[in-house]
């Protein structure tokens, strides 16, 4: 097999990680995919995996709770047209890996499909978009517990109204090495942190809760005093204007999202429905609409999976692709999906390096990275003069979404009333309610201050959590329906 990495330091840590205290070399790799070949099969890949992480809590100023955590092993795949066979082991050696290689193989043979054509991405030369670094280790422990301490001493300092704080801490190291049946074999060293803020302030018998956070592929050293300051103002804001809100009111209209993390929306109710599984199957209400106006003029969403230091960007995908940038609409014309290899080969469409998997014992499939709608020419403050009545959802707790009918239900943590084109006050119990689609077609107006969320997003599909980024500019939407209590 030839290294087709970005990055050797990768595939060295990888073997030494992964292979050699094992037992196990490339003959072995070799062995188990050709054992998968004594039956047909179109493609083959094996999927080895290592991860350390570690977390840390603090609540009411005393660290309660710490954890360690130690995962490896090796998840094995068979493509026969249609079919996937699929196999894991939490043990690694030479003889574990030939066990999955024939269970796969015996799996495999069944119902044999006509031979597909595989498209295999070409070795790239391309930056690393984060160091290849142990992000456990850029700390000590009791630099770690100072971490926290000095979080919670700097939210009790925000305001004298808030009574509780909670702070977690998290790091991953994660190693990958993936070896296919086209020769090829790649790394990847994953480093991930985040940082999560929850405080609780108190006025008059009335209690409120607000929370920030952040993170990326970096160490711990990111979280300056400076970074410190922004999460507590974040969360400590939130909190206190939550305790002046009143309630939403409820109906259809015009409805004014914030950048940044608000694009969790656009997220749920539009990048779901561009992951090429759903479209190769017919289940999205995107499905055979290449080339159609889904949005309104303006509206452009991109994936982007090559943005240094982010959460959702990988140097590689789960099938040992390089990731890209990929222009989902363009100016309110569907363009395309993300796809992984599998639903790529059925859909006669280029890779895109989408193929993601939550670990070694899930098979890959078409996820999100990064995904976020472009910069359009209004200002922000010019939006909100714009509306005369309406909502200003600034920031967003859950939501769910149906893919076939692209319906959603989100609920505001965060929203403001717009009166004449102002913000009154603060609105809670907030939910939107609405349909992927024709909220893109009713775009009225487009913010020029695209912003990416902090670092703290994850996304879940079939059972499976990967870790994603997402981003949008300020944007108004004419005629949504607002869920709330108030009159």
């Amino acid at each position: 097999m030839k290294p087709s990495n970005p990055s050797s330091e990768a595939l060295g840590i990888a073997r030494s990680v992964l292979l050699e205290p094992w037992g196990l070399n490339e003959a072995n790799l070799d062995q188990a995919l050709s054992e998968i070949f004594e039956h047909k099969v179109d493609y083959a890949d094996l999927y080895f995996q290592y991860t350390r992480s570690e977390g840390w809590s603090l609540e009411e100023g005393i660290v309660k709770a710490g954890s360690f955590s130690i995962e490896q092993g090796v998840g094995v795949r068979a493509l026969s047209g249609e079919k996937t066979a699929f196999a894991y082991s939490d043990t690694l050696s030479p003889d574990a890996l030939l066990s999955s290689a024939r269970v796969v193989r015996s799996i495999g043979r069944q119902g044999q499909s006509q031979r597909v054509k595989g498209y295999v991405a070409p070795a790239q030369a391309q930056p690393l978009l984060y160091p290849a670094q142990d992000p456990l280790l850029t700390m000590s422990a009791a630099e770690k517990v100072a971490l926290l301490e000095r979080v919670e001493k700097r939210a009790r300092a925000a305001d004298s109204a808030v009574i509780q704080v909670m702070a977690s801490l998290g790091a991953e190291y994660d190693v990958v090495l993936i070896a296919g049946s086209d020769g090829r074999l790649v790394a990847d060293v994953r480093p991930l942190v985040r940082l999560s803020l929850n405080v609780v302030v108190e006025r008059e018998g009335r209690r409120e809760m607000g929370s920030s956070g952040g993170g990326g592929r970096f160490g711990l050293a990111y979280f300056s005093d400076e970074i410190i300051d922004e999460y507590v103002a974040q969360a400590v804001g939130s909190a206190m204007r939550s305790l002046e809100a009143v309630a939403a009111p409820a109906g259809q209209m015009t409805v004014v999202l914030g950048s940044g993390w608000p694009g969790i929306l656009l997220h749920e109710a539009v990048g779901h429905g561009l992951e090429g599984d759903f479209n190769h199957k017919g289940s999205s209400m995107f499905s055979g609409r290449i080339g159609e106006k889904v949005a309104a003029s303006g509206v452009t969403v991109i994936d982007d999976g090559t943005l240094a230091d982010r959460r959702g960007s990988l140097n590689v995908d789960d099938e040992g692709n390089p990731t890209q940038r990929t222009v989902l609409i363009e100016d309110g014309i569907l363009k395309g999906y993300m796809q992984d290899s599998r639903n790529a080969r059925f859909m006669n469409a280029p890779l895109t390096g989408n193929g993601r998997r939550e670990s070694y014992a899930h098979v890959p499939m078409p996820r999100m990275t990064n995904t976020y709608m472009l910069s359009g020419q209004h200002e922000h403050d010019e939006i909100i003069a714009s509306v005369k009545n309406g909502i200003y959802a600034s920031n967003f707790g859950g939501g769910q979404v149906d893919i076939t009918s692209g319906r959603f239900v989100f609920s505001t943590s965060e929203a403001w009333l717009i009166e004449n084109g102002r913000l009154v006050c603060p609105v809670k119990g907030a939910t939107l309610i609405g349909n992927g689609f024709d909220a893109m077609n009713k775009v009225s107006m487009i913010g020029n201050n695209m912003a990416l969320d902090s670092g703290v997003g994850t996304c879940g599909k079939e059972g499976q959590s990967v870790p994603v980024g997402v981003g949008m500019p300020t944007l108004r939407i004419d005629g949504l329906t607002v869920g709330g209590t108030g009159g």
